[in-house]
């Protein structure tokens, strides 16, 4: 099961913090289809948010096709977005925590670490293909 943390100064909207921790478990297969999500008035008591909030994440994840409610019964996970490659026991994984153990061990902190992690991605990320000329183009 989840527990949801909402970081009330990260500048991400409440939801979507909602949002992006069930895609992050689904990811890490943490939560795995015919899996139920809390209740909005669980996730309303652990969290103290607006349970119209909690409603509004659940409803974007059913419109991303990731979880379907059942009435009476609860939300569900209808597919998951794991890949073996981010298994906890793979091998990708077992690289980076040894790499952030590195990283602390020479002195960063978390916000070093994310900065570094993003600039690798910006760095290693395949840029959008430019388009391709029209058949008229010089």
């Amino acid at each position: 099961m989840i527990e949801f943390q909402v970081d009330r100064h990260s500048g991400v909207a409440t939801y979507l913090q909602l949002v992006n921790q069930v895609k992050q478990a689904l990811r890490l297969g943490v939560l795995e289809p015919g899996d139920r999500l809390p209740t909005a008035r669980a996730v309303v008591e652990a969290t103290a948010i607006n349970p119209n909030t909690v409603l509004k994440a659940y409803r974007e994840l059913e419109r991303e096709g990731l979880v379907e409610p059942r009435p009476g019964r609860g939300t569900f996970v209808t597919r998951s977005l794991s890949r073996p490659e981010a298994a906890a026991d793979s091998p990708l994984r077992a690289d980076l925590i040894a790499w952030m153990a590195r990283a602390q061990e020479a002195g960063l902190g978390r916000a070093d670490i994310l900065a570094l992690v993003e600039a690798a991605l910006t760095e290693t990320t395949d840029p959008a293909p430019a388009p391709r000329p029209g058949p008229d183009a010089p």
